[in-house]
């Protein structure tokens, strides 16, 4: 045989190989995608901070149970030790987790005394993983909370022996890992009664004959926006108008302020009242912080009259 004919040969074979491969490529191309997982996502907020090795711990104890999990950190710079912001956060972000999602709340000022570790289920079917301390008020007034159990079982902690301090490693991250893996939340431990969960003394905006009264809850993040109990269709009982001045005693001091849309209707560095992002009445100032400017902070009170 040539050697002509023998590289004839070896060519032919080479394309009917690479023929072959492109054939089985498309069809592996071609065949269904496997369904995801269905892993449930964790939506993961405390007030741990960042500077520390914290976080990637309790990180590290839910990937060392669920491998594929994954995990939505809603915030860690919630203010120490304060349950009612971080009772508004998890309520604030719920709505936007799936149906199915869980939630490891660590906002435990209480961690290692006799209050209770706890996995609650909304009536949407969310469930969460928390100190029962009230850091569910908001989220049983708006969303129901269907049952509750009480968290004991060791399986479903990082074990026996377990710290004083860290309950946020020990405890909630391996039962939010076992939630989210899909394990019976009925196996963590004890039913409770939901009726006797540990609720925050909420304060919401009133009206009386002479107009609302109301407080601040918080401030919004860097830019000192003033967070207040105040939905937007209560202060719309007031009969103000986008464009109207608002008169309001704020902590004591009397103001007024315009009723406007949004930040960049007033000029730089001008304030103004707006419905913020969730709904709720707030006080901003254009490119400036309010809280810094007027002295505010989270409990002052406020009162707007009923519009002549």
């Amino acid at each position: 045989m040539s050697s002509r004919l023998r590289s004839w040969i070896f060519c032919a074979f080479a394309i009917a190989f690479l023929l072959q491969f492109t054939l089985c490529s498309d069809r592996a191309s071609a065949q269904p995608v496997p369904a995801h997982s269905q892993t449930r996502v964790i939506g993961f907020i405390t007030d741990f901070d960042v500077r520390d090795d914290a976080i990637g711990i309790c990180k590290a104890v839910m990937v060392g149970i669920t491998p594929d999990v994954r995990i939505i950190d809603i915030t860690h710079q919630v203010t120490p030790f304060d349950i009612a912001e971080g009772a508004r956060f998890i309520a604030g972000s719920a709505p936007y987790f799936p149906k199915d999602a869980v939630f490891v709340g660590v906002v435990d000022p209480g961690v290692g005394s006799s209050r209770k570790a706890i996995i609650a289920k909304s009536k949407i079917g969310q469930l969460f993983v928390v100190p029962d301390n009230g850091l569910l008020t908001l989220v049983q007034d708006r969303d129901g909370i269907e049952a509750a159990r009480e968290i004991t079982n060791p399986d479903w902690m990082i074990g026996t022996k377990l710290s004083s301090t860290f309950h946020g490693r020990d405890i909630f991250s391996p039962a939010g890992a076992h939630l989210a893996r899909g394990d019976d939340w009925t196996q963590a431990g004890p039913e409770l009664d939901v009726s006797k969960l540990v609720r925050l003394d909420i304060h919401y905006a009133t009206i009386d004959d002479r107009g609302m009264h109301a407080e601040v809850i918080g401030t919004d993040g860097p830019f000192g926006n003033l967070v207040l109990n105040v939905p937007a269709d209560t202060f719309a009982k007031l009969g103000y108008q986008l464009g109207d001045t608002v008169p309001v005693t704020l902590d004591g001091r009397d103001y007024q302020f315009p009723f406007q849309k949004t930040f960049s209707d007033v000029p730089v560095g001008k304030p103004l009242f707006y419905i913020d992002s969730r709904g709720r009445l707030s006080l901003g100032i254009n490119q400036r912080n309010f809280a810094e400017r007027y002295k505010v902070e989270a409990s002052a009170k406020l009162f707007i009259p009923k519009k002549h």
